[in-house]
């Protein structure tokens, strides 16, 4: 969105996801009317290199890009990444209908300190029409999008300093737009459905809730699977990797999943339902219609269930390639494992197909 799109070398659909704790890499390509998994990775960052989303160490987070690309043997040079909500400021604004996308541009950078509070010169704007207005035949609802130049130009200093292209800088908001419609016919949600997406990282939690395919709010809060991997740490005296080696391999003593599993499966459950707390005292909405589980938690066994359970709402994990053929080039086995962290990768290679 925050990028000029130039053509893309053919065959190369690529999506590069920056999160706090890692880089995942998904190639796609069109096969036979629908999607096919050329090419996926994901590499770990150091601590530190990404907080909150926002890049500290532009240099170590190159190396992480270089090695998912290494790893994917991804021929691709151009590629689409994404800056996250808590970074992007969204609004609606209604504006003269008939406006060609230049006069479009010069009213919107005229007005748009009404709306964005930090300096327009720090700032990249960017704008798509949704359609009338409604009850007014002479303007458009046109929806804004600004981020800080410093949150885009250090994505794109990773990505240029690891080789690669930036397409565009997408908002990860929209790319679970494309994302969720890859997801929903698997799980039979109506279309005009209002669905929460609810993205469980290592440290963020990200409620995307979607009413009728189009996002419609976005909350991060930090709370994440890390949380399990610090308490496993801290009651079997585990370093780091070893301990997050265990939470996806097993092998911990007999108790843990009662002492330690059952409790954070809890957490993950009271967390959900705050998010959507908050969600409904802000808007006028009092329910969904779905849930759908996202990020690396996701997957957790027995969660599913619990959070249905619990909240008394239809929930499903998302896997955005159900339905896509795979190259043999790609371990499928690995790749399903990953699926549900790979939402806003998805969503980007898609939008690497515009």
């Amino acid at each position: 969105m925050f990028g000029a799109s130039r053509k893309n070398r053919q065959g190369s659909r690529v999506g590069i996801d920056i999160s706090s704790t890692t880089v995942k890499l998904l190639e796609l390509s069109e096969s036979n009317g629908g999607y096919r998994v050329e090419a996926y990775s994901v590499a770990s960052l150091p601590q530190g290199a990404v907080f909150e989303k926002n890049i500290n160490n532009v240099g170590e987070v190159a190396t992480a890009i270089q090695s998912v690309m290494h790893q994917s043997r991804s021929r691709a040079t151009e590629v689409v990444a994404a800056v996250s909500g808590s970074s992007v400021i969204n609004k609606v604004i209604a504006m003269p209908a008939g406006l060609t996308d230049e006069e479009l541009e010069t009213q919107i950078a005229l007005e748009a300190d009404q709306y964005i509070p930090y300096p327009l010169e720090e700032v990249a704007l960017d704008f798509e029409i949704q359609g009338p207005t409604p009850g007014r035949d002479d303007q458009v609802d046109v929806l804004l999008a600004a981020c800080r130049r410093e949150t885009i130009d250090s994505r794109v200093e990773a990505l240029e300093l690891a080789g690669l292209t930036p397409k565009v800088i997408d908002v990860e908001a929209y790319s679970m737009e494309r994302a969720y419609e890859l997801i929903r016919p698997i799980a039979g949600v109506d279309p005009a459905a209002t669905v929460a997406v609810v993205d469980i990282g290592a440290t963020m939690t990200t409620l995307s809730v979607l009413n009728q395919g189009a996002n419609t709010y976005t909350r991060e809060q930090t709370f994440g699977g890390k949380q399990l991997t610090d308490e496993i740490m801290r009651r079997y005296g585990l370093p780091l990797r070893e301990a997050g080696l265990a939470k996806k391999q097993g092998g911990l003593p007999d108790g843990y999943e009662e002492e330690v599993l059952t409790p954070f499966k809890e957490a993950v459950v009271q967390q959900v339902g705050r998010s959507l707390q908050f969600f409904y005292s802000s808007s006028s909405f009092n329910s969904v219609d779905h849930i759908f589980l996202a990020g690396g938690v996701a997957a957790t066994d027995g969660l599913v269930s619990l959070v249905e359970n619990r909240l008394a709402t239809p929930t499903t994990i998302g896997n955005p390639f159900a339905n896509m053929s795979i190259s043999p080039r790609v371990n499928a086995v690995a790749l399903s494992g990953d699926a549900p962290a790979m939402m806003v990768a998805a969503g980007l290679a898609l939008r690497a197909m515009d």
